[in-house]
C-alpha cells in the first residue's frame, strides 16, 4: 500500500448500546473513548445503537404485517377488482 494514502485500520471494539454486548474487529472509526478486552489491552470503544444481537431479523423478534388486513383495507378504499371475461 502506499504510504499516507489509506486511513489508519486497526483494532476496536464496538458495544451495543441495548444489550451491552461488545465485539472486537478491526476500523477505521476514530473514538476518544477506550475499553479494556479480555487480553489486558485496551483498545477504542464505538457504542453503536443497534448491532446484530439486538437488531429485530437478526433475534426473531421481527413484526409481521397482516396481508389479510391489507388488503381488505385496499379493497375498501378502492373496492373490489373483478376478472374481465373474454
Amino acid at each position: 500500500m502506499k504510504p499516507n494514502l489509506h486511513p489508519d485500520y486497526h483494532p476496536v471494539v464496538f458495544r451495543d448500546a441495548n444489550t451491552g454486548t461488545s465485539f472486537l474487529t478491526r476500523s477505521t472509526v476514530q473514538s476518544d473513548r477506550t475499553t479494556e478486552w479480555d487480553d489486558g489491552s485496551t483498545y477504542p470503544l464505538v457504542v453503536v445503537d443497534v448491532s446484530s444481537d439486538s437488531h429485530p431479523f437478526w433475534t426473531g423478534t421481527q413484526r409481521r404485517v397482516d396481508t389479510a388486513g391489507r388488503v381488505e383495507k385496499f379493497e375498501r378504499r378502492y373496492g373490489k377488482r373483478t376478472r374481465k371475461e373474454v
